[in-house]
């Protein structure tokens, strides 16, 4: 069956983000924190952008996040946008404000979390990293 997990981009900030995620869902990283130092043919990179993330990968649910850093100096631009969001679709109304609390702490909140207008408890918000986030509760 066909999956969709979301993969973030960050400037220097994949691991601070990624163990922030998973200080709210819990568990444990997918494999190593792969940095940039260890790719082939990046020895010439300076001790910063070594250290940056290739790739690093938390399950949540049966799903995974998963993220890397840009290099600016192999010519890689960061844009936040707001075409993109993570959707979380929670088991319960406590869960969802959890999730919310937790998540939106730092951030800026687009969309309360309330009772919406087509019957489920949803809300909207940007977390501290520049990443847009969804909380839905199917209420019925």
């Amino acid at each position: 069956m066909l999956k969709l997990n979301p993969y973030l981009n960050f400037d220097g900030k994949a691991e601070e983000a990624l163990t922030f995620y998973k200080s709210v869902f819990g568990g444990e990283f997918l494999g190593e924190v792969s940095k940039m130092g260890n790719v082939p043919g990046c020895e010439n990179l300076s001790e910063e952008e070594k250290n940056r993330v290739v790739h690093i990968a938390l399950p949540v649910g049966n799903d995974l996040l998963m993220a890397s850093d840009i290099v600016p100096s192999l010519g890689h631009k960061l844009i936040e946008g707001n075409n993109n969001y993570v959707s979380l679709f929670p088991d319960s109304r406590e869960e969802a404000d959890r999730l919310f609390a937790a998540l939106s702490e730092g951030g800026t909140v687009e969309m309360q979390l309330a009772e919406q207008f087509w019957g489920d408890y949803f809300g909207s918000f940007t977390d501290k990293y520049g990443v847009k986030w969804m909380i839905n509760y199917h209420t019925q």
